[in-house]
């Protein structure tokens, strides 16, 4: 493929949805997500969320539970994760996920969006995952999308977020930095494999 195709082929960003609590708000803050990512021509989105999955119930590379996933997580160009804050962390079943896969996540960038009941907003989950992620060779972004004390961020009518203006001005800040990244990489990687 030439470098002019490779530029202007869409991104194929995968949005990992990290809660499979009952009663979770994750849903509502990944559909939203999507929503407002859809409206962009320079990337297509897939949809992993963890509560629609079986995890795997190993970290061996031929579990049956990850083959299942790993075409969709390899071919992904960039990710982003939809994250609550639980005790000051990262969800198990999302940490599980991410423990599955190895190679997938490489040389690849990642943006967060957060949100929690206090006033963190999911930001200490986010830290977290930096670190997780880093551990796979992974970009993680700068700017982040967050939403702390989530229950005021739904209007009268339960309509999620209630001031959607500002929420998705962080979120094309967020895709921007991502999708320069994926570019960059891809074309890097089209060069030269990347060796870990």
């Amino acid at each position: 493929m030439s470098t002019s195709g490779l530029v202007t082929r869409p991104m194929r960003v995968t949005l990992l949805v990290g809660s499979a609590r009952e009663g979770r708000l994750a849903p509502d803050v990944a559909g939203w997500f999507a929503r407002v990512a859809s409206r962009r021509d320079d990337l297509v989105l897939d949809v992993v969320d963890v509560a629609e999955h079986l995890l795997p119930a190993s970290l061996e590379a031929d579990d049956p539970t990850a083959a299942a996933l790993r075409p969709r997580l390899t071919g992904a160009e960039a990710y982003v994760v939809v994250v609550p804050e639980y005790n000051r962390s990262v969800p198990g079943p999302l940490k599980t996920l991410i423990d599955s896969f190895q190679s997938e996540w490489q040389a690849k960038p990642v943006g967060f969006v957060g949100y929690g009941l206090g006033s963190a907003g999911g930001v200490r989950a986010i830290e977290h995952l930096r670190q997780i992620f880093a551990e796979f060779h992974c970009v993680g972004m700068k700017d982040i999308v967050t939403f702390p004390r989530i229950l005021e961020h739904y209007d009268a009518e339960g309509r999620f977020p209630a001031d959607p203006e500002g929420a998705e001005s962080a979120v094309k800040l967020m895709l921007d930095q991502l999708l320069w990244w994926a570019r960059a990489l891809r074309e890097a990687k089209a060069a030269r494999p990347y060796a870990s």
